[in-house]
């Protein structure tokens, strides 16, 4: 089992960025891919981004060109840059290792965007 734990949600402005970080334990961490969820109040848990192990990337629609997800092996942690935020972003963002049906979730962070 790996844990996890989310860092860098907070409240931002629209248009403001933020960074999130995911500091992973367990040796396995650089064979794993890895994602970033999100979770709005009545919404479904929604995927965002996800990084393989070889660190190639993919994104929701509502987030390309906006979000960066990134993995550095050596730290076992994965971030996610958040840029250009908009209110529809706000949610509990949480980190995921394996896939989610099987994988490992951190506990969450959240990020709110308003005014």
């Amino acid at each position: 089992q790996v844990q996890l734990v989310e860092s860098g949600g907070g409240l931002v402005q629209p248009g403001g960025s933020l960074r999130l970080s995911c500091a992973a334990s367990g040796s396995i961490f650089n064979i794993v891919a890895m994602g970033w969820y999100r979770q709005a109040p009545g919404n479904k848990r929604e995927l965002v981004a996800r990084i393989t192990s070889r660190g190639n990337p993919n994104y929701a629609d509502s987030v390309k060109g906006r979000f960066t997800i990134s993995r550095d092996n050596a730290k076992n942690t994965v971030y996610l840059q958040m840029n250009n935020l908009k209110p529809e972003d706000t949610a509990v963002y949480y980190c995921n290792s394996g896939g989610p049906t099987t994988g490992d979730w951190g506990q969450g962070t959240q990020v709110t965007v308003s005014s």
